[in-house]
């Protein structure tokens, strides 16, 4: 076992990943030290964290509510920073060994770029950097000798699937979904859900927003494109199975037609200690599998590629490439927005981002300057774009 303290960059440490990512530190506090805490808006967590955790330093990425920050902290020695670029720069720390990336959405390209870029280790559990640029991040990591660890429970579980397996070929990453709260519901029945019903996750307790990517099967659209890039295959070899139990979280099948898969409990803390203790697992108390309580065993469908036709749009983009997985994930998010402002219903944010992904131009090989062009741009076309909808 390695035995040094990891000081760890939090980033979006007050929503669901980074609060559980504090908790696994502060069951660990011989391996882990919390060393940036990093924040969107919420202001008083942040403060709460601080004060508990003694991190180097905190940013606020919100610059109004830093007057409110740095009064609740200025009896600690802790720094106090505020705006994106503080947030950017936060990575660059020299007493950072490892950048957590749990912001939510496209924000999170940037610090982690720029973390891989000063060669930081980065436990991404931000799909959309991977999604919007995941060619230039990959090839970032790689330029600077520095791992991209998985932390969605999925990617874990891949990534552990192949451990010990060296170079031998993949044939099917075989990627499972829960399938949400809508799983075996009719495109009528969708007309007319609500948020408070797709916010109703049936085995997972995550964030709003990616909870309803998970609702309309985006998420695993989302995790297809991450799958490709973290591991290096065409999405021809991902196989999306509905596992309705999340137990098993994803495998592997090989070329010999042996499969390997990794199980245990809908616990999100699980996969966040696997990447910042990597290469070492930790002793825990996390709820294990009791294989003989399981109601319904395991079961497995295949995706209603039909009726959730947010996953089939992703499998589009991933297949063509350049940036129409940016614009895609940029038309996904503010879809998601407004069904969560009740100004489009649910089926309604799939026309949205079909017809974002029309209107934006395709670039087939673009760099990060045509990322950012590209997220700007589709979000601009998203929010302007109107949809006749039963909602209003």
């Amino acid at each position: 076992m390695t035995l040094e303290k990891r000081k760890i960059a939090i980033l979006g440490s007050t929503g669901s990943i980074g609060t559980q990512t504090l908790d696994v530190i502060r069951r660990n506090p011989d391996r882990f030290s919390a060393e940036i805490l990093v924040a969107n808006k919420n202001w008083e967590l942040l403060a709460k964290q601080a004060i508990e955790f003694q991190p180097n330093a905190v940013v606020i990425a919100d610059k109004e509510k830093y007057p409110l920050l740095r009064d609740a902290l200025e009896k600690y020695p802790i720094k106090v920073f505020a705006g994106s670029e503080s947030v950017n720069s936060a990575v660059e720390f020299e007493t950072v060994d490892m950048v957590l990336a749990a912001m939510v959405g496209y924000s999170g390209l940037v610090p982690t770029v720029n973390a891989l870029r000063h060669k930081k280790p980065v436990a991404l559990a931000n799909k959309e950097t991977l999604v919007a640029a995941g060619k230039i991040v990959i090839s970032e990591a790689a330029k600077n000798g520095v791992p991209v660890l998985p932390v969605d429970s999925e990617h874990s579980a891949i990534f552990q699937s192949l451990a010990g397996e060296g170079g031998n070929a993949i044939e099917k990453i075989l990627l499972t979904a829960s399938g949400g709260p809508f799983r075996g519901k009719t495109r009528d029945y969708l007309k007319t859900v609500k948020k408070e019903q797709a916010l109703k996750h049936p085995n997972w307790n995550m964030g709003a927003k990616v909870t309803i990517d998970s609702a309309s099967l985006m998420n695993k659209g989302l995790e297809t494109i991450e799958a490709m890039h973290l591991f290096n295959v065409p999405v021809e070899k991902i196989e999306v199975l509905i596992h309705p139990q999340s137990i098993i979280h994803s495998g592997v099948e090989f070329e010999d037609g042996s499969v390997k898969m990794q199980l245990g409990m809908p616990d999100m803390r699980l996969p966040i200690q696997y990447a910042i203790g990597f290469p070492d697992r930790l002793k825990s108390d996390f709820p294990r599998v009791d294989f003989f309580s399981l109601p319904q065993g395991l079961t497995f469908e295949k995706p209603d590629l039909e009726t959730f036709r947010n996953l089939s749009l992703a499998m589009y983009a991933a297949k063509k490439g350049g940036n129409l997985p940016c614009i895609m994930n940029a038309a996904n998010e503010i879809a998601v927005k407004k069904f969560l402002e009740n100004q489009i219903g649910f089926l309604e944010m799939s026309d949205l981002i079909e017809s974002v992904m029309e209107k934006t131009d395709f670039i087939e090989n673009p760099t990060l300057e045509d990322i950012t062009k590209t997220h700007s741009l589709a979000t601009e076309i998203a929010l302007s774009h109107k949809i006749k909808s039963s909602c209003q």
